[in-house]
């Protein structure tokens, strides 16, 4: 049998049946393809907010919500580096650092490949959290796990009359008050005795805002003080370790308050400082503060700021403070700053109702 010439005869009967069953199967309805997301809407609720406080009550927490016509997903862009993606309508988020941050909040619809995008700007407030305290809560001696003493006479260079012990007589926690009390009466040579205590050893930090609220001692030649040292002092002595002064009062001037800092750049008689009036100091308590960060130290007294240090030039000799600091706090009594003691001076205490550091 002669092949070729039966396919040769058969071959438009072959073609015709291809093109009949392509033009089958195209002419067949198509699958439908899914239209993409549209309409998307989006809002975000502020935990807490009110219209007293816009930006919320300080969690950092927003609840975002959002739908779309077609969407299968949603992805959330919290603006700060966050995403999340879900199938629901809504997510919650908590926002960290503290302070007051505005963020582009952007969330996307999505059907496969397919997306729309929506977005709106928050202000959000982030409370500090407090890291450290002492509340000085439980009568008697100090807790010994977040407090140590310095113990002797002259002020390490200040020239100042007190010996410094960690008698009861001197530092001692009363009626939920730390007491730190300077008193006349010769004890191991000296003509007064007094306290000062630290948390050096025990707790230190880096960058973060401190809260003292205390009531002063009267008398011509007290010297108490709130402040704070580098935690390298030891090794890179003072003033390369870095001095904060959030609280320093002179009994002779009765109501100035000063903030002061001492660097390499401006020791001893510093000119990096500020003096605040302040009433009542010896007979209300005052909340006295510091803000440190990166970039500046600024000083506050009731919440009020009154003092800010921040060179344009920062290098180790103008701010050896981006280091841990730790806790001081004390009552001198004459000295370089203290000056003359009134002879009448009998004793003098300085009340701290709580210590706070925040971060």
């Amino acid at each position: 049998m002669n092949y070729q010439k039966l396919f040769d005869q058969l071959r438009p009967f072959y073609c015709l049946l291809v093109t009949v069953i392509f033009l089958s199967c195209s002419s067949s309805s198509p699958e439908e393809v899914p239209s993409g997301p549209s309409d998307l809407s989006m809002s975000v609720d502020i935990v807490g907010a009110t219209s007293a406080e816009l930006n919320g009550d300080g969690t950092g927490k927003v609840v975002v919500n959002f739908s779309a016509k077609n969407a299968t997903s949603y992805k959330v862009n919290f603006g700060n580096g966050d995403t999340k993606e879900t199938t629901s309508n809504s997510v919650s988020y908590k926002y960290v650092g503290n302070g007051i941050h505005t963020y582009q909040i952007f969330v996307s619809a999505y059907n496969g490949p397919e997306f729309v995008t929506a977005s709106e700007s928050v202000t959000i407030y982030v409370a500090p959290s407090m890291v450290w305290a002492d509340d000085f809560n439980e009568d008697g001696a100090l807790n010994g796990t977040k407090w140590g003493y310095d113990i002797g006479a002259g002020g390490w260079g200040n020239n100042e009359s007190q010996f410094y012990t960690s008698r009861p007589e001197n530092v001692r926690v009363e009626n939920g008050l730390l007491k730190i009390t300077a008193k006349k009466e010769n004890y191991e040579g000296a003509p007064f005795t007094s306290a000062r205590i630290k948390t050096q050893g025990k707790f230190s930090f880096k960058y973060g805002k401190v809260e003292v609220k205390a009531k002063l001692p009267e008398g011509g030649g007290t010297w108490p003080a709130i402040w704070m040292l580098g935690s390298n002092f030891s090794t890179a002595g003072w003033p390369a370790c870095g001095e904060i002064d959030i609280m320093e009062h002179v009994g002779n001037n009765p109501g100035k308050i000063i903030s002061a800092i001492h660097t390499p750049s401006s020791y001893g008689n510093t000119q990096n400082k500020a003096v605040k009036t302040v009433e009542k100091v010896s007979t209300e308590f005052h909340v006295y503060g510091l803000e440190w960060t990166r970039d500046k130290l600024v000083f506050s007294i009731d919440g009020n700021v009154h003092y800010t240090y921040n060179p344009a030039n920062k290098n180790s000799s103008t701010w050896p403070f981006d280091s841990n600091q730790f806790i001081i706090l004390n009552i001198a009594v004459g000295g370089t700053l203290g000056g003359t003691i009134d002879p009448d001076f009998n004793s003098g205490t300085m009340e701290i109702d709580y210590v706070r550091v925040f971060q």
